[in-house]
Order: structure tokens, then C-alpha cells, then sequence
């Protein structure tokens, strides 16, 4: 007779890596065709559109406000949110509120959306390089956050992790070693890139800090609780905070950072239609992003496990996102023959992520077999 009081199987932090993977294609594809103005009208070279990097900032996250109040909404998830009693008279409302610490992670969040979104939209930097840089300071940071907060990291973690790295550094120099380019031609930053990383680092390292100070426990209540919180947060806190800066650019010209932030807010309605629902569909998918990108990273598991698979998820999902540029537009290029190696230094750090438990499961079975037969 089956238990239903048996707890739920928990749902495998691989189908989050899937589910992360199939919205980042689209979210990173989507971002780069509208912001380089890569489609034309028929019969002409010249582009339909090519939305500003700071303009498509407010519409897309408007758009993400919706998916993530409809998405908590169907999950019925926000009774695990800590609950705010507001008495009326005879009727007491109960409404969901974030915990303080959880607010600081919350924006946190909201930062990371920004900073993404604004990285693959700068001029001469590819989806593959913001990627990889972006992602191998998260994958540095995973270990350090686990070492804090005393988590212990297994072999095959670290195996990953150092493939990941390799990843990062293969793309990064293979140009040096096999043209014979300057390190320093290669590996420029412009100060725009620069200050995007350094936002999106120090945000991840406030989440992870948090996720493994309040919500990575076997307890799935604390999982739920701590992800509604954040994500109740994390995209309106910043649309707060572009609404307030878009004040500040009525005067200014459309292609610097307050002038597109306010032209975002009240001239881009006034795009064709397509461009409006492809911003909208970017917003989309940049909430399922958020979703399944956090979910990875509140697994139980060290950081130096989740993270590397976010990070992995992320970066075979930008490989595809540019091969799909490359043969849908004659104008985008492939991804160099550094970042198709780093991709297959990838492959190869989900492999070690997942053989380890594979074979655990296997000879657990066979162990049971056996016992069954005996």
C-alpha cells in the first residue's frame, strides 16, 4: 500500500540546469539581436531598430515583474514567505515580507539581472567572453563562500571547479599563444565592462553568503521561503531604482546611461510592435533565468558543486545562443576556436559533476539487488 504521508522525491538540480539552459538561449539570442539592430527590413541592409543598452533595461524588467508574480502565483508559494499581519477591524490581512537580510540578497538579485543584461549588450564584447568572465569569478568566489560558512567541498567539486577555471583561461589566452597577440591586446577591458563585473561579483557574493547562512538545509520549507523573498524583491527594487534615475535624464542625450534609462521608460513605447514583444519576451526569459538560476545555487549541495553547475548551464547555453547569431545573421561570427575549447572544458566539468553520484545510485541498487537475492 503506498505511504502518502511519504515526503516528495526532491526534483533534481539537474532539471533546474535544463530548465536554465533552455531560457538562456533565447534571453542572451533575443538581447544581442535587438540591441545591435540585427535585423533588417526585406529587401534592405539598413537595421529596423537597435534599441539602446540602458532603454531596454526598464521594459524588460517590467516584463520580469509579471512572469515572477504569475510564476510564485502558480506554484501557490507565497504562503512560505514570512507573513505580515495587518489587522482591519474584525479581519486580520496576511501579507508576504521579506526577511532584512533577504532584502539586502533581493537586490542583490536585482543588480545581477541588470548588470547580465547590460554585459552582453556592450560593443565589442561577445556573449561567450562577458560570460566566462562573469562566471569564473563565481566560480572562484564558490569555494571561498564554503570555506566561510564551513561546508565541505568534495573531490569531485573541486575536479569542476579547476575545469571550469580552464574554461575561463583557455578562451582568454588561446588567442595569445596561437596568433601571437599581445596578452594585453586580448584580454582588454574597457571601463564599462569593468564596473558590470565588479557589480555582478559583488552581488553574487552577498546571495551566496546569504544562501548558505539562511536557506542550503534539507529542509525544503527554508528553500521556498528564502527564493519568494528574494525574488519578491529583486526585480521591483530595481525598476524602483531606474524609475528615480530616469528623473535625472529627461535632458539628456538618449545614448548615455540616464538618457537611455528615461527614454526607456517613456519614449520606447513608441517602437514597433516587434520590437516591443521581443523586449518583452527578453524580460520573460530573463525571469525564468532568475528562477531556475536560483533554485541551482539554493540546492543543499556546497557552492563549489551548485555554482559550477549554474555556471556550466550558463555558458554552453551562450556557446549555442552564438552559433545560432553566427548562421541566423551572415554579419555575427562564430565563437573562436578558445571559446569552443573553454566550452569543451565545460562539458567535461559536468561530467565530474555528475559521475560521482551517478555511480553512487548504481551500486546502491546493485547493493540492494544483491540483498534482495541473498
Amino acid at each position: 500500500m503506498t505511504d502518502l504521508a511519504a515526503p516528495k522525491k526532491a526534483i533534481s538540480i539537474w532539471w533546474f540546469a535544463f530548465g536554465y539552459f533552455a531560457a538562456y538561449v533565447p534571453y542572451s539570442f533575443m538581447t544581442k539581436v535587438l540591441t545591435k539592430g540585427l535585423l533588417s527590413e526585406q529587401g534592405t541592409s539598413d537595421p529596423v531598430w537597435a534599441v539602446n543598452s540602458f532603454e531596454i533595461l526598464p521594459p524588460t524588467i517590467m516584463a520580469s515583474i509579471v512572469v515572477m508574480i504569475a510564476f510564485i502565483s502558480c506554484m501557490k508559494w507565497w504562503k512560505y514567505a514570512t507573513q505580515w499581519k495587518l489587522n482591519l477591524g474584525s479581519t486580520t490581512l496576511s501579507l508576504p515580507r521579506p526577511r532584512l537580510l533577504v532584502l539586502f540578497s533581493g537586490i542583490c538579485t536585482g543588480l545581477v539581472v541588470v548588470t547580465t543584461t547590460l554585459a552582453y549588450t556592450i560593443d565589442g564584447v561577445s556573449i561567450v567572453f562577458a560570460m566566462l568572465l562573469m562566471r569564473g569569478g563565481m566560480l572562484i568566489m564558490s569555494p571561498i563562500v564554503d570555506t566561510i560558512f564551513k561546508r565541505k567541498v568534495q573531490w569531485f567539486s573541486w575536479c569542476a571547479l579547476a575545469m571550469s577555471l580552464g574554461a575561463l583561461l583557455v578562451s582568454n589566452l588561446w588567442e595569445p599563444f596561437t596568433q601571437g597577440k599581445p596578452i594585453a591586446e586580448v584580454t582588454a577591458f574597457n571601463t564599462l565592462l569593468l564596473i558590470d563585473l565588479a557589480v555582478y561579483l559583488g552581488s553574487y557574493f552577498v546571495r551566496l553568503s546569504l544562501m548558505s547562512k539562511l536557506a542550503k538545509s534539507d529542509n525544503d520549507d527554508d528553500t521556498k521561503k528564502f527564493f519568494v523573498e528574494e525574488q519578491m524583491i529583486g526585480t521591483p527594487s530595481i525598476l524602483i531604482i531606474l524609475f528615480v534615475l530616469s528623473f535625472f535624464g529627461a535632458d539628456a542625450p538618449r545614448d548615455t546611461f540616464l538618457g537611455g534609462i528615461h527614454y526607456g521608460f517613456y519614449g520606447f513605447w513608441s517602437h514597433p510592435a516587434q520590437v516591443i514583444a521581443i523586449a518583452m519576451a527578453i524580460g520573460f526569459c530573463s525571469q525564468f533565468n532568475g528562477v531556475f538560476g536560483g533554485l541551482i545555487l539554493l540546492d543543499k549541495s556546497e557552492n563549489a558543486f551548485a555554482v559550477p553547475v549554474n555556471r556550466c548551464s550558463s555558458i554552453l547555453a551562450g556557446v549555442t545562443a552564438t552559433v545560432l547569431l553566427a548562421i541566423v545573421f551572415e554579419s555575427y561570427n562564430l565563437p573562436g576556436t578558445g571559446e569552443f575549447v573553454g566550452a569543451g572544458f565545460i562539458v567535461g566539468a559536468i561530467l565530474f559533476l555528475t559521475l560521482p553520484k551517478m555511480f553512487a545510485k548504481l551500486n546502491a541498487k546493485k547493493q540492494r539487488s544483491l540483498e534482495k537475492n541473498s
